[in-house]
């Protein structure tokens, strides 16, 4: 299900957080609970996974994550505003250290002008502030390599929390 690449960050992943003995959450939209699969796919993820959050609908982020009806209205379920609440409410609706969302839009459809198939916002947070955000363009390559590139990208990310001492 998961390329070499995926699984070989998720090892590291897995082995980094359990030496610093922190925990994870995820918030994801788009990749409907890849990472949190990507991440349970190692033996011992127990150790680190401690939630994930897979808020799909505008009414699920708002409940589960206690994104801002206001956010939505204004900026949309695909932005960067919404990302970082995600995140921020993945951190403090759990017993994570990071906390990593994602929200896209994988395709085929559901792109605009203003917002095309393979746009994806992603946030990682950690509770002692430190924050990564990231716009990807992956373009219209297909809903599948939109989503597992995302899972590869979200990873990235915790790995990069990780070693700055997040």
């Amino acid at each position: 299900m998961f390329t070499a690449d995926i699984l070989s960050l998720a090892e590291t992943i897995v082995r980094d957080f359990t030496t610093a003995k922190k925990m994870i959450s995820t918030a994801e939209s788009c990749t409907g609970g890849l990472i949190a699969g990507a991440l349970t796919e190692i033996s011992g993820s127990s150790a680190v996974v401690d939630r994930s959050f897979v808020t799909y609908t505008n009414t699920a982020k708002i409940e589960m994550l206690g994104v801002q009806e206001r956010t939505l209205e204004s900026f949309g379920a695909v932005s960067e505003e919404t990302a970082l609440q995600m995140a921020h409410g993945a951190l403090f609706r759990s017993r994570a250290d990071v906390a990593v969302a994602v929200t896209g839009i994988a395709g085929p459809s559901g792109g605009s002008p203003q917002k095309p198939v393979g746009l994806v916002h992603l946030a990682a947070k950690s509770r002692t502030g430190a924050l990564i955000r990231r716009k990807m363009l992956y373009g219209d390559i297909g809903r599948d390599k939109v989503r597992l590139a995302t899972v590869q990208t979200a990873l990235e990310m915790l790995i990069e929390l990780q070693e700055n001492r997040a």
